[in-house]
């Protein structure tokens, strides 16, 4: 299933970036900040959302708004497409359902196997004993 969020979901701002610029990096705000409610997003299943939430650890709000901040680049252009693309990586893993664990049981062999070498490991052990005089 292929998600697809509305421009009106995504806010953006922009910030002066710390990284590359040049003498432009203290006159130009090139850094984007992409805020994106996954709480009170429409448009995401709600199982997505929570997955979303909890992919996201730090850049997530107490209000449940994801910020994702990118400066990697000089142009404001190339920092939005980024953020845009780290949302996007962001929610194609959150889509994927968590396959549930089924439990198994060892099967007869290996129990025996398992059980035959822990013999085996108490004799070597039994035998470091102390050595008593034959006499």
């Amino acid at each position: 299933m292929a998600l697809s969020i509305p421009e009106a979901e995504l806010v953006e701002s922009f910030i002066r970036a710390s990284g590359p610029g040049g003498q432009n990096v203290n006159k130009v705000s090139s850094a984007v900040q992409l805020r994106f409610d996954a709480r009170a997003s429409p448009s995401l299943p709600d199982d997505v959302a929570v997955r979303l939430m909890r992919l996201a650890g730090s850049r997530l709000t107490r209000d449940g708004v994801i910020v994702i901040t990118a400066d990697r680049f000089r142009t404001q252009e190339r920092n939005r497409a980024d953020a845009r693309e780290r949302l996007a990586a962001l929610l194609t893993a959150a889509e994927v359902r968590p396959v549930k664990r089924r439990p198994t049981k060892p099967s007869k062999g290996s129990q025996e196997r398992r059980l035959a070498g822990k013999a085996v490991r108490s004799g070597v052990k039994a035998g470091r004993g102390k050595v008593s005089s034959g006499d």
